[in-house]
């Protein structure tokens, strides 16, 4: 990045159709909440500030973002309201300003990075959106482009018929002009159906300042929003078969890759083996050439090199187990250390142990 990047998170969205008490961007995906995935491709970028937008009944919420900083919209008056609070909150002197969703949780690092770089490719543009195609574009705001430029996006509801025939809508996520920043949002009005203030509106605002505005097109299935538990299960399939994918090019087998399924923070050496319908939890690490067999379930955990394990094994957290360890079917460890070489092939528990070097762990015991 050529210009400091300042990214904004807005997470202060009721979710009433989750019809749940926790926070939407709170609910888990690949074993992780939703913000959590936005928070790391913002990482990933290394931005100069990082800021999220909260509700004030929603502390765990800004505990999820720490140590950075959260500003609360007590008044939910619309993305463009959100984004006013953040700006009274935090001044940026200079660069570009991204505004995100915590619960848009495919979008990745790459394409805001092309965001960015249209600023410095088109030195006049002051706002950039992100736009995808859809069949079914019912529900999203419209993208009004011509000559290459974005003239407006105007929202479903207020759209005349034509309009709502465009299938190029808009994913919400833009990027602005520091500079330029102040001035669009205080043009900012609530004089549409939803009487809030829509951040989409700068568009237009910028083309009445003599500044341009771009659109950016990335793939529908990246900037996937998540409000109801019937999208959130299909997010988690799409997530679930990137990180398949991810781990396979890495050089792990996976023998039915459909039946496996990750945490976001799995980490797998190459030459690993993982059989069908394995579950891994948060926390994982294997190491290369061990083998996990069919119906085996991990969680907080560290497997060595050369490992078996399984099937129909459990390993549970604070388990860390050394190189060439066997752990059979129905074995089920907690809190407990492998030495070198040691193994528990039958039908045992272990809890809170420490075993050494060479050792047998005996059918049917309980340690």
């Amino acid at each position: 990045m050529l210009e400091p990047l300042h990214i904004v998170i807005l997470a202060a969205g009721k979710g009433t159709r989750m019809r749940s008490q926790l926070p939407k961007v709170m609910h888990p995906l690949a074993n992780q909440p939703l913000i959590a995935h936005v928070r790391r491709t913002a990482e990933a970028l290394n931005p100069a500030s990082l800021i999220t937008v909260a509700a004030e009944d929603a502390p765990n919420v800004v505990a999820a973002m720490a140590p950075y900083p959260c500003v609360i919209q007590r008044e939910r008056l619309g993305t463009g309201h959100a984004l006013q609070t953040a700006l009274q909150q935090h001044a940026f002197a200079s660069g570009w300003v991204v505004v995100v969703y915590g619960d848009t949780p495919l979008l990745q690092a790459g394409t805001i990075r092309r965001m960015c770089a249209t600023f410095t490719e088109h030195p006049n543009t002051g706002v950039v959106a992100l736009g995808f195609h859809t069949d079914n574009p019912h529900g999203y705001g419209r993208l009004l482009v011509q000559g290459g430029m974005l003239q407006a996006i105007v929202e479903e509801k207020e759209a005349t018929p034509l309009q709502r025939a465009i299938t190029l809508c808009n994913a919400g996520i833009m990027a602005f002009r520091t500079d330029l920043l102040p001035a669009l949002l205080a043009r900012l009005d609530n004089n549409n159906s939803k009487q809030e203030y829509y951040l989409t509106d700068t568009v237009a605002h910028a083309r009445h300042l003599g500044v341009d505005a771009r659109m950016v097109e990335v793939d529908a299935g990246q900037v996937l929003g998540i409000n109801t538990r019937a999208e959130l299960a299909t997010v988690e399939a799409l997530l679930q078969q990137r990180l398949r994918q991810t781990h396979l090019e890495a050089g792990v087998t996976l023998v039915a890759p459909e039946t496996v399924f990750f945490s976001a923070d799995t980490v797998i050496e190459a030459d690993v083996v993982v059989e069908p319908f394995v579950v891994i939890g948060t926390g994982v690490r294997i190491a290369s050439g061990s083998h996990i067999k069919a119906y085996s379930h991990l969680e907080g955990c560290s497997i060595g090199s050369n490992c078996v394990v399984g099937p129909y094994a459990r390993l549970r957290p604070d388990t860390v187990l050394a190189d060439d360890v066997r752990i059979g079917n129905f074995v089920e460890l907690k809190k407990t250390t492998m030495g070198q070489g040691s193994k528990a092939n039958h039908v045992s528990y272990m809890g809170d142990s420490r075993v050494g070097q060479d050792c047998n762990n005996g059918a049917g015991t309980i340690n």
